[in-house]
């Protein structure tokens, strides 16, 4: 099995900061790509940013400037620090991860439980 775990979410003023976190675990033998997607009331889920095993990261035009997405290999976790924030950030943020497991020829994507952010004053 594998598992993403999400925290960090919350409610936040506009202008304010917030930083995420997702670890994966399990019978994890590599990781590619980890990313970060949110889905807001009445959207669909969109891409926020990802990053490769080797730092290369990609983000929507939306955040740039304003989040920072970054991993720690070792420990098998992904953030994604958020300033600036404004009311449209507002969404359930999922973690998901491109994982080859232990027992499998083949990655395969993860998602973790999904962790909200409201921005609001």
């Amino acid at each position: 099995q594998v598992q993403l775990v999400e925290s960090g979410g919350g409610l936040v003023q506009p202008g304010g900061s917030l930083r995420l976190s997702c670890a994966a675990s399990g019978s994890i033998f590599s990781i590619n790509s980890m990313g970060w997607y949110r889905q807001g009331p009445g959207s669909q889920r969109e891409l926020v940013a990802t990053i490769t095993t080797g730092g290369r990261t990609n983000s929507a035009d939306s955040v740039k400037g304003r989040f920072t997405i970054s991993r720690d290999n070792a420990k098998n976790t992904v953030y994604l620090q958020m300033n600036s924030l404004k009311p449209e950030d507002t969404a359930v943020y999922y973690c998901k991860g491109v994982i080859l497991r232990a027992t499998s020829s083949r990655f395969a994507d993860y998602w973790g439980q999904g962790t909200q952010v409201t921005v609001s004053s």
